[in-house]
C-alpha cells in the first residue's frame, strides 16, 4: 500500500481548512501534514514539513498565495501547489500559474472533487476543473504580452510534438488530442511525456504557458 499523500492546507479562513481536514480524516490515502493561515506560514511549513501537495489560498493577509507559491515551488523536489480561487479571481490565477502552481481549484467545488483534484496533482497531472480551466486559458492566451518568444525552448521538438503542444495549450486532454490528431490516446500521452522531458516542464500547466509564450497557442 502506498503511503498517504501529505497535504498542507493554506487558507486564512479556518472553516475552509476545517472542512477539508475533517473530510481527509476519513480518507486513508490523504493526510493533513499541517495548516497555515498566511503565505509566510505556508512557506515556512512547506520547507519544514515537505508535503506532497499544498492547497493554497490566494487572498491572505501579508504575503499572498501567489508570492508564497513562487517561493514554495522554487528548486527541485518541491511540492505541487493547487491554488484556491473564485470565479472573479482570474487575475490572481494568471499570476499563480506563472509562479509555478500546478493547477487551481474553485472554492465552491464539492469537497470530494477537491480531494480528487489533490490526488490528480500529486500523481503529476494538472489543470483542474476543465470548464473553468479552458475559460481561463482562453483569456490568458488572448492577453497581449510583450515577452512572447517564438523560438523559446523548442529546440529538438518535432513538428508533431508542436501540434500536441499547441493543443495542450488550448486545454485539451490526452483523449481529445488523440481524437483531433487521429492517433491513439496512448500515443498522445507519449507525445506529452516527451514534451515534459524535452521542455523540462513539471506538469501540463507549464506546457500551457510555453505554448502561449512561443505563439503556438492562439
Amino acid at each position: 500500500m502506498n503511503p498517504p499523500i501529505r497535504v498542507l492546507l493554506v487558507d486564512d479562513q479556518p472553516l475552509v481548512r476545517a472542512g477539508l481536514r475533517v473530510l481527509m480524516a476519513d480518507t486513508p490515502d490523504l493526510e493533513v501534514a499541517g495548516e497555515a493561515g498566511t503565505g509566510t506560514e505556508a512557506v515556512e511549513l512547506a520547507r519544514d514539513l515537505r508535503p506532497d501537495v499544498v492547497v493554497m489560498d490566494v487572498r491572505m493577509p501579508g504575503m499572498d498565495g501567489i508570492e508564497a507559491t513562487r517561493i514554495v515551488t522554487a528548486g527541485p523536489g518541491t511540492p505541487r501547489v493547487l491554488v484556491l480561487t473564485t470565479f472573479d479571481d482570474d487575475e490572481y490565477v494568471y499570476g499563480a500559474l506563472r509562479s509555478g502552481a500546478s493547477g487551481f481549484l474553485v472554492k465552491d467545488m464539492a469537497l470530494d472533487d477537491i480531494l480528487a483534484a489533490i490526488r490528480v496533482v500529486a500523481a503529476g497531472d494538472a489543470l483542474i476543473a476543465p470548464g473553468v480551466t479552458r475559460r481561463l486559458i482562453e483569456e490568458f492566451a488572448a492577453r497581449p504580452d510583450p515577452v512572447r518568444r517564438p523560438s523559446r525552448g523548442l529546440d529538438g521538438v518535432t513538428d508533431r510534438e508542436r501540434e500536441v503542444l499547441a493543443l495542450v495549450g488550448r486545454g485539451l486532454s490526452n483523449g481529445e488530442i488523440a481524437e483531433r490528431l487521429h492517433i491513439s490516446t496512448a500515443t498522445a500521452k507519449a507525445h506529452v511525456a516527451r514534451l515534459f522531458s524535452k521542455l523540462d516542464a513539471r506538469d501540463r500547466v507549464q506546457l500551457v504557458i510555453l505554448a502561449y509564450e512561443t505563439g503556438l497557442a492562439p
